[in-house]
């Protein structure tokens, strides 16, 4: 029996042909459709004869896992309970997108995502204490997607040995008849696979170059500080410095590593650019083991904000500064205190000064916590 086709404009409506998608999937079927990168053959996972069916056409033994696709990046908690902090870096800045995350999972059993389904459905997501997600940033893919009631796996929408298809009429050449729905959205976005990268405690390898190469993973993977004061000579010093210490002894390195733990932490000034770190500022965060004498100020520059994940700035007015120079990025800037402001010590005695580490030192190990977790 041919495969039923629905042709869509994934600019337009899309509606339809996902309810008739979804119901199919629910019931047990299977069926082909558009991401980014190239088209998906879904299934349920915890319907077994589903299952049985995926592994015949794409000729996956039956011990094997296949990638669980989500509709949201917030669903990746339900199947993965301890996401460390590098793959949280990834899944907020490439999902949805071409990328697929493979997560250690030490006990699948205490996934919530095992309380709602059969436990068969354990290795079709699961293997050797592994799964892998991926969010597809698609609009026809996240619709479907949302509309499952249940876990869905999907592999590429092809015969095994033949290339990812790129299009509706590639998904038709291998497996017309043997699937029971194809969405042909057209041609797809990147027409290149996702990208894998398995991660492994604080760290992670690019297990299968796609869209991004390793380089870009690098970039998405690096957690950009960055602590913005007035002139860059006191403040915004110290709560680099700060920052790289309470970081290094958080991660179990120094701060010499901190970069190849993907961590970079910087500063700068609204009004930078005017001299070396104030000698207070230097006395009294050598008593906390942490040399800032080499520190020179720099000017506050756009690309600066444009990389950063989070700006911690001391007051309002910073962060006003900060959203002007690059207004898009007014989520990820914040106080580095939400209560309150830091003064600017600077003309005051060393009291002062040690009076006002103690207060970014605070701020610091909270906003920390939040940001490496």
């Amino acid at each position: 029996m041919a495969t039923v086709v629905a042709h869509v404009d994934p600019r337009g409506e899309f509606r339809e042909a996902v309810r008739q998608a979804a119901e199919i999937l629910t019931s047990g079927g299977l069926v082909a459709f558009p991401t980014e990168t190239v088209y998906g053959l879904a299934a349920r996972a915890d319907v077994s004869a589903a299952m049985h069916r995926l592994r015949q056409v794409k000729g996956r033994a039956a011990e094997k896992a296949f990638t669980v696709h989500l509709g949201a990046r917030a669903d990746a908690a339900r199947f993965a309970p301890e996401i460390n902090a590098v793959a949280r870096r990834l899944i907020r800045k490439a999902w949805p997108g071409p990328l697929t995350v493979i997560l250690p999972v030490p006990d699948p059993g205490r996934a919530p995502i095992m309380s709602q389904v059969d436990p068969s459905a354990c290795e079709a997501m699961y293997y050797d204490h592994m799964i892998g997600l991926r969010c597809p940033d698609d609009p026809v893919a996240e619709a479907l997607l949302r509309a499952v009631p249940a876990p869905v796996v999907a592999a590429s929408a092809n015969l095994a040995g033949n290339p990812p298809p790129q299009s509706g009429e590639e998904v038709l050449r291998d497996l017309d008849g043997k699937i029971d729905f194809l969405i042909d959205a057209g041609r797809t976005k990147y027409s290149r696979p996702s990208t894998i990268v398995r991660m492994k405690d604080q760290t992670y390898e690019v297990v299968r170059p796609g869209v991004y190469d390793a380089g870009s993973v690098e970039r998405l993977a690096t957690l950009r500080i960055l602590l913005v004061c007035t002139g860059n000579t006191c403040r915004s010093p110290m709560a680099a410095g700060l920052a790289g210490k309470l970081a290094a002894d958080k991660l179990g390195c120094d701060m010499s590593s901190l970069p190849a733990r993907g961590v970079l932490v910087s500063s700068a000034g609204t009004a930078g650019g005017l001299g070396r770190a104030a000698p207070h500022a230097v006395t009294v965060l050598a008593r906390r083991g942490i040399d800032i004498s080499g520190h020179t100020s720099t000017a506050l520059t756009a690309e600066q904000v444009r990389l950063a994940d989070h700006v911690f700035v001391m007051t309002d007015a910073h962060r006003d500064a900060v959203i002007d120079l690059v207004p898009q990025v007014a989520d990820r800037v914040q106080l580095l205190l939400p209560d309150q402001e830091v003064g600017d010590p600077v003309g005051g005695t060393e009291e002062d000064y040690e009076a006002c580490a103690q207060l970014i030192e605070r701020g610091v190990r909270a906003r920390l916590e939040e940001v490496l977790g």
